[in-house]
């Protein structure tokens, strides 16, 4: 596929987030590579639009990023963004986690970040954004999400040493941090939680609600918003930075 528009591979693009990005991304015009371990969630993705080619690929394997290269060899377009938007697999709690399990999270999140970068480059250009998507536990730990908290404080760092490896050819690099999002794999989560403390899952959802003084969850679309809004050229001062949308949990300052 041939297109002279710079375009954004997305990483994840069949998760509650990802999709969001994808949409919010096609809204604005952006043709995307979505990238996702399921051919078959990719040909749904891509079946109404065009402007979408799904590419196959496990951004936790070495091989992802060789699929991705030959994906944008194929498109032969510029890339104007990429996104690290793969979710990271429950692990438990401090109390029960693997420690394996931490470093296995980390070499998803922060090692599929540097793979999907490197597989970009030779298509980057001046303005482009490097994105990944984190979480608010790498700010505000709690043994309740262990990996979400290690993971996104590793992230963080790696976003900050992009930022400076590619800001000399005018690339910039941006961390996404949402609090708890308004999913269906929440609802997942707080069910098991739910069960292991026997309460309702209801209780679960409304102690993360009550994180935010608005007694809110994120939600996907405002996600989505985030990341488009790194396209224009104004967010090229947000570089090394983490855009925090916890609706308002954070407490540090």
């Amino acid at each position: 596929m041939e297109t002279s528009e710079p375009l954004a591979v997305v990483v994840g693009a069949t998760g509650a987030l990802g999709g969001a990005i994808v949409r919010r991304l096609r809204s604005r015009g952006v043709p995307v590579l979505a990238v996702a371990r399921s051919a078959g969630s990719l040909d749904a993705l891509s079946a109404d639009d065009s402007g979408v080619v799904g590419c196959a690929a496990d951004i936790g394997d070495d091989g992802a990023q060789q699929a991705i290269a030959d994906g944008l060899t194929v498109w032969d377009a510029p890339v104007g963004m990429v996104v690290q938007a793969a979710g990271l697999p429950a692990v438990g709690g401090l109390d029960v986690v693997e420690p394996a399990a931490l470093g296995a999270a980390v070499a998803l999140k922060v090692g599929g970040m540097l793979r999907l970068v490197r597989a970009a480059d030779p298509w980057l250009a001046e303005g482009s954004r490097l994105v990944a998507l984190g979480g608010h536990y790498g700010a505000e730990p709690s043994p309740h999400v262990p990996g979400a908290g290690v993971t996104n404080a590793a992230l963080a760092n790696l976003v900050r040493q992009l930022a400076d490896a590619y800001g000399p050819r005018g690339i910039t690099a941006h961390l996404v941090a949402p609090g708890p999002a308004d999913t269906d794999r929440l609802r997942r989560l707080s069910a098991d939680r739910a069960a292991a403390r026997g309460v309702d899952v209801e209780d679960i959802l409304a102690e993360r609600c009550a994180e935010s003084p608005l007694g809110a969850l994120v939600t996907p679309e405002q996600v989505g918003w985030a990341v488009a809004t790194l396209l224009d050229p104004e967010a090229s001062a947000l570089t090394g930075s983490t855009l925090a949308l916890d609706m308002g949990a954070r407490r540090g300052l």
